[in-house]
């Protein structure tokens, strides 16, 4: 039977994937790439700004003009590199179904559907695939019989195995968990028989007795896992224990926290850091800022602080919660209003992060499920010595248009990074907020 040729492909990229990874073309293989003049129209809008949106707007665009040089940009240009297609940018936007008729209205998006249509008609002998984040532009791609697909090369491909940070164990000897108890660790093997993972967490039970411990990847054994108080808050369950030890271990310079609303995820690692805060220099706080459309902060009215402050509010809070399991009068209470009036702690932007060294902090950034891969990588890789920095987040509740659960900086940083000596995490699960709080999670 003669072998069947494979039909070439051409990827034509929405804005939403390049602002998403500005090295997308890169990842196409041998195929070939086409950008809709469109598309450079709205990067052009992106390129100012300090965001990682308007860092990569601007990467494009550097990268584009470096590959063009004197050719012309709507001509089949070779990428660099012998596993890569061509590039092109489509400025006729002329196909004979017109997008702009069939949905009634005249967008970008139509026009950039438009441009695919008119490739496909320019080249009938190859597939022409849509690739865009937006969800709604990839439904009108097929409602006009174009082939559209999500960009995957950044995503995490099961997101149900997504890695949870601890394991329920059930020991039929008694006797691991008495010596647990009693020497500060056991042998691993006599707990599992898998292979370990680094600062994983174990809830060990017998039918009498249990017991709470975690894989310490230095000296190889399972150790004893302690309630302890933090800044007045102790923990209330077995997984906020974990949070809390995880969060205090010295040896731990990176770690993730996430859970659904109500936790407790944030004022575990607010009450950790203050408890920890004579072994840093500062504590910083920020939480990723969604923005109104393209609109930085400077739309807003006053100096940084004040355009920040509203969107921080949550972490103030979560603050206020812990200052007041103290009297006014107490020396913890006054404490942590000296940190905010020293700037020992403080709230910074996240889009100011780029470019500085953060030495001996402890860096909390919330809500990092509002994150690209690309923003968790920055903020990490500004890590000097003695820092520590910590995410929370809910992965399943994002804001950003072009973000899920399997796409989002926190759930690759959790795929990514587990089992490694530095690195702890732990999902929570059961919600601490009010009882009001759990029954409306619970049945609405």
């Amino acid at each position: 039977m003669p072998r069947q040729k494979k039909v070439k492909k051409v990827f034509v990229l929405d804005t939403s994937v390049l602002l998403y990874d500005s090295d997308a073309v890169k990842n196409f293989e041998k195929h070939d790439i086409a950008i809709p003049i469109t598309v450079l129209e709205e990067i052009d809008s992106f390129k100012k700004g300090n965001t990682v949106t308007n860092l990569h707007a601007r990467e494009f665009i550097r990268f584009l003009d470096k590959i063009t040089d004197s050719n012309l940009i709507q001509e089949w240009i070779p990428l660099n590199g012998r596993a890569r297609g061509k590039i092109r940018v489509i400025s006729d936007e002329a196909s004979h179904k017109d997008a702009n008729t069939v949905f009634g209205s005249v967008k970008n998006d139509h026009r950039i559907l438009n441009s695919a249509m008119r490739l496909m008609e320019e080249e009938p002998d190859k597939k022409v695939v849509l690739v865009s984040k937006d969800i709604n532009l990839r439904l009108k791609a097929r409602a006009l019989n174009l082939v559209a697909e999500d960009y995957e090369t950044i995503r995490i491909k099961d997101i149900d195995h997504l890695y949870k940070g601890k394991s329920e164990v059930h020991i039929e000897d008694n006797q691991n968990i008495s010596t647990l108890y009693k020497e500060g660790h056991v042998k691993y093997s006599t707990v599992d028989k898998t292979e370990p993972v680094s600062n994983h967490y174990y809830i060990l039970k017998n039918h009498s007795s249990s017991a709470l411990g975690y894989y310490n990847p230095k000296c190889k054994h399972i150790e004893l896992v302690k309630t302890v108080n933090a800044y007045g808050i102790t923990p209330r369950n077995a997984e906020q224990t974990f949070a809390m030890h995880a969060l205090m271990n010295p040896e731990v310079l990176l770690a993730t926290i996430t859970g659904s609303a109500g936790t407790g995820k944030t004022l575990l690692a607010l009450a950790c850091a203050l408890e920890q805060r004579s072994q840093y220099r500062q504590i910083y706080l920020a939480r990723p800022i969604v923005p109104l459309s393209n609109r930085d902060l400077g739309y807003l009215p006053g100096d940084v602080k004040s355009k920040i402050d509203p969107y921080m509010q949550p972490l103030w809070d979560n603050l206020s919660i812990i200052k007041n399991q103290f009297s006014e009068s107490s020396k913890q209470y006054k404490k942590i209003d000296e940190l905010v009036q020293t700037e020992k702690l403080s709230i910074v932007p996240l889009a100011y992060i780029r470019g500085r060294s953060l030495n001996n902090v402890i860096f909390i950034i919330d809500e990092a499920q509002n994150l690209t891969p690309h923003e968790i990588k920055t903020i990490i890789t500004r890590a000097g010595e003695k820092t520590k920095i910590i995410f929370t987040g809910d992965i399943f509740q994002i804001d950003t248009p072009y973000l899920d659960a399997q796409s989002n900086g926190l759930s690759y940083l959790v795929d990514r990074m587990n089992n490694n000596d530095v690195y702890a995490h732990i999902n929570l699960e059961k919600g601490e907020r009010s009882e009001l709080a759990n029954l409306a999670s619970k049945f609405l």
